[in-house]
């Protein structure tokens, strides 16, 4: 009779498993940078040849990093949420333009407006990969030390801002 218990009780588990799974926000994937110091990285800026930038420059105020493609559809939905976030002025948004052409990034900005403060140039991807992304678009939220506060995979929307990156950056 126990015996014929045992396959119930693994598939009761296994449910249970997959139930909790099922409210789990794929949005929300934990981050092992969050708490830590951003990956150190000096990159050339989008449009201005010789001069680059990296974490070291906005050492001693909070920032944000948005990483975004001219050829990411999704980025395009985000870009005016990030254009209204620039407005607000609560921290600057530097933007690390991810294996794209910078023809491409530099045409796509002058189209739909430039938010950030400088966009960075990760051709290769290789800054994108100390960072952890998963793919485009992803912010991070670095607090004035230069230590990972929060990442967001996927773009962001008024109600993200709202809730969670403005209450954030205030903080900070």
């Amino acid at each position: 009779m126990k015996s014929a218990l045992v396959p119930l009780a693994i598939f009761l588990a296994l449910a249970g498993f997959l139930f909790a799974g099922l409210g789990l926000n794929p949005r929300e994937v934990p981050s092992p940078l969050v708490g830590k110091p951003a990956p150190n990285f000096e990159l050339p800026v989008l449009g201005a040849p010789g001069r680059r930038l990296g974490p070291i420059d906005f050492k001693g105020r909070p920032w944000l990093l948005n990483v975004w493609a001219s050829w990411c559809v999704t980025c395009r939905d985000e870009h005016p949420v990030l254009l209204d976030l620039a407005q607000k002025k609560l921290a600057p948004i530097v933007g690390l333009n991810y294996k794209d052409r910078e023809d491409d990034a530099l045409r796509w900005l002058a189209r739909f407006g430039d938010p950030f403060e400088a966009t960075v140039v990760d051709a290769e991807g290789r800054v994108g990969i100390d960072y952890g992304v998963y793919g485009v678009p992803e912010t991070y939220v670095i607090d004035r030390d230069g230590v990972i506060r929060h990442k967001h995979i996927g773009p962001l929307t008024p109600e993200i801002v709202e809730r969670r990156l403005v209450p954030l950056l205030k903080s900070l």
